[in-house]
């Protein structure tokens, strides 16, 4: 089984004859360019500069048809701002499978037996959220957090553990580091390895190297590794019960990219593709109208600036949104 992740691609050509730029915007683009860290040479900067006005139009634009009641999420800038939404998708490589089919009847059935809300995040199970940067490692951040998850349960003790550990040793599992992976493989190579360490010993450098896991220094371990039907019935099920799951999702959309609050729902998201890991850590529902509003609540590996401090809210048994139940495992730990 296979998957794909999400890698920003930094420095592709744009189309020449940008226009003008907005000098209202010229602080909040030289204060952006500073908080990320941006420098061009002056005529990459010309293109930048609009590529990042053109998203802050769409971002506004947007965000007033919130206010409307005209969407359910609103959008921020964040330090995608000045890729065009072209550049964003080629670095994914979408992958088909199987449509996922949900039984309403199923559904009621096994609700009633199910809590409403559950938030992981409460009771301990998930470590601080982090960014890969521009390594392709969305895979082995969602199959550290499962980890981290269970290995709280065992132990009682919330290690953060080492991504780049799997993106340095899986490879004979069909990962390959900072190009692409998913997390199955990430959990046969724990698996296999009867071990990993954690990101104390092994920190996280963003880019591939050789293997130097150390037997000794190994912090986590799995007994077994579950993949769950593409069905968000089990996902539900495994996220209630066992605690944070890894997952994936269409992430192609410039509203995912700029996701900011709300309960995400795009139109045009696709729930036979997905291109990008994360974690599942818990599911709930928002207003008034009981199903109306259910969300999964997800853990993303793209720092804290982007979304909810790192976290979205995407709808919930609404078709397999995004694909969110297609590509599902987590570990177990006996």
């Amino acid at each position: 089984m296979t998957s794909t992740v999400l890698l920003v691609i930094l420095c592709l050509g744009v189309a020449s004859g940008a226009p003008a730029h907005d000098p209202k915007l010229d602080t909040k683009w030289k204060d952006w360019k500073t908080k990320h860290a941006k420098s061009y040479n002056p005529k990459e900067e010309a293109l930048r500069r609009s590529v990042w006005e053109e998203n802050m139009r769409m971002i506004k634009l947007h965000n007033r048809e919130n206010r409307l009641g005209k969407n359910d999420f609103t959008m921020k800038m964040n330090e995608f701002g000045d890729l065009t939404g072209e550049e964003f998708r080629k670095s994914m490589d979408n992958i088909l499978i199987p449509a996922a089919v949900t039984d309403p009847h199923a559904q009621n059935h096994v609700s009633i037996g199910l809590p409403d809300y559950k938030d992981w995040r409460e009771e301990g199970y998930v470590t601080p959220v982090r960014n890969q940067g521009s390594c392709r490692s969305c895979w082995a951040f969602a199959a550290v957090g499962a980890i981290e998850g269970q290995m709280f349960w065992k132990t009682g003790n919330l290690t953060a553990l080492s991504v780049q550990n799997l993106l340095d040793c899986s490879k004979a599992e069909g990962n390959k580091g900072c190009r692409s992976g998913t997390a199955h493989q990430a959990f046969q190579y724990v698996l296999k390895n009867k071990g990993l360490e954690a990101e104390a010993t092994y920190p996280y450098e963003g880019k591939e190297g050789p293997c130097r896991y150390r037997s000794e220094n190994a912090s986590a371990n799995i007994t077994d590794v579950v993949n769950l039907p593409p069905n968000e019935i089990y996902l539900w099920v495994a996220v209630a019960a066992i605690g944070p799951v890894s997952a994936a999702v269409d992430a192609s959309h410039d509203s995912f990219r700029f996701y900011n609050t709300g309960i995400y729902h795009e139109p045009n998201c696709s729930s036979h593709f997905v291109n990008h890991a994360v974690l599942v850590v818990g599911y709930g529902s928002e207003g008034d109208v009981k199903d109306a509003n259910n969300y999964w609540l997800i853990k993303n590996s793209w720092g804290e600036e982007w979304g909810m401090n790192g976290y979205m809210k995407i709808a919930k048994d609404r078709n397999n949104h995004c694909g969110i139940a297609s590509l599902a495992s987590y570990p177990n730990i006996f």
